[in-house]
């Protein structure tokens, strides 16, 4: 089936930033399911509270690769209190949309970066409420094609 993308999915697909992992990484995050086909690994270096370097490895479609790619470009540089706040709504809108099929890949992205946010606390000994990460279960994003 042929995907509609916008030019700004296809440029973070064919160009995706911030490719690989971060030795020693403060946090890391993994989710996905091989039953959906898309594995998704973000890495934070992590100083004084402020997200310093992030870098992502991506098994999935391009949806998954763009969203990825765009998710560590929202969150680096920031407060690590500010990349809790990312949704997959806003990783939605900052590639300019994503066929409705795709929006899962979105949803990846987001708990991406919450479980590599998870991992720098739980690392840390940082205090934290348990209900902020809670996972899907991916069903949600299992589907014939």
């Amino acid at each position: 089936m042929a995907m509609n993308y916008s030019p700004l999915v296809m440029e973070h697909f064919t160009n995706p930033r911030n490719v690989g992992e971060i030795e020693n990484a403060d946090g890391v995050g993994e989710v996905g399911n091989a039953k959906c086909g898309d594995i998704m690994k973000i890495y934070l270096k992590i100083d004084d509270e402020i997200i310093t370097d992030v870098k992502f490895k991506t098994f999935g479609c391009a949806s998954a690769i763009a969203t990825s790619s765009i998710a560590t470009e929202l969150i680096k540089g920031k407060p690590v209190s500010e990349a809790l706040e990312l949704t997959n709504k806003a990783v939605v809108e900052a590639l300019g949309g994503l066929p409705a099929v795709k929006i899962h890949c979105s949803v990846l992205a987001e708990e991406a970066v919450k479980a590599a946010v998870k991992d720098y606390y739980d690392k840390n000994g940082i205090e934290y409420d348990a209900e902020m990460f809670k996972e899907s279960s991916c069903d949600h994003c299992c589907h014939a094609e």
